[in-house]
């Protein structure tokens, strides 16, 4: 459902954008995180779209960016990384977690990146902050979609809103 709401917002924004101007009406971000009981982990996915995500990390580091093309893969690795370590945080069951980075890969207009969290054998409750491209435009909101045991929930976070909590 989640991968349907992105695709439909990234679509229409880019119809409804004017071409060129790197704007588009919808300024969004979809968190996903699925506990896998199986193998204890908490497996995370971001969604960004490449353009703002591109923008905000050139604003926020020095050096080159180019997510889709780079000529040094792990120095954007790290650019990835680093600033979504920094503005995406969990706590579960009162404990502050580590993210875990994977990798990232192009999704359509948008830049996907994917972590883990080690060591989850059951989760009653994940406290979110979720801050990404906050600095970048006010109108910024955060999709957050959290499946624990087969139970998905979902909550929609407006900028300056970061913190939600999911109970199972």
């Amino acid at each position: 459902m989640a991968s349907i709401l992105f695709k439909w917002l990234m679509v229409g924004g880019f119809l409804l954008s004017n071409p060129g101007k790197g704007n588009h009406p919808f300024y969004l971000s979809v968190t996903e995180i699925e506990h896998n009981a199986k193998e204890k982990i908490l497996e995370v996915s971001c969604k960004i779209f490449t353009d703002d995500f591109e923008r905000t990390l050139r604003k926020t580091y020095t050096g080159t960016v180019d997510l889709l093309q780079p000529k040094d893969k792990a120095a954007m690795n790290k650019l990835v990384s680093d600033y979504v370590k920094n503005h995406l945080s969990l706590i579960v069951d009162g404990k502050p977690v580590v993210l875990e980075f994977i990798g990232y890969e192009q999704q359509e207009e948008g830049i996907e990146s994917y972590y883990q969290v080690n060591n989850i054998a059951a989760v009653k409750k994940i406290d979110v902050t979720d801050n990404i491209l906050y600095e970048y435009k006010k109108e910024q909101m955060s999709f957050l979609h959290v499946t624990v045991n087969g139970n998905r929930k979902s909550y929609r976070l407006n900028n300056p809103d970061e913190k939600v909590s999911f109970l199972f």
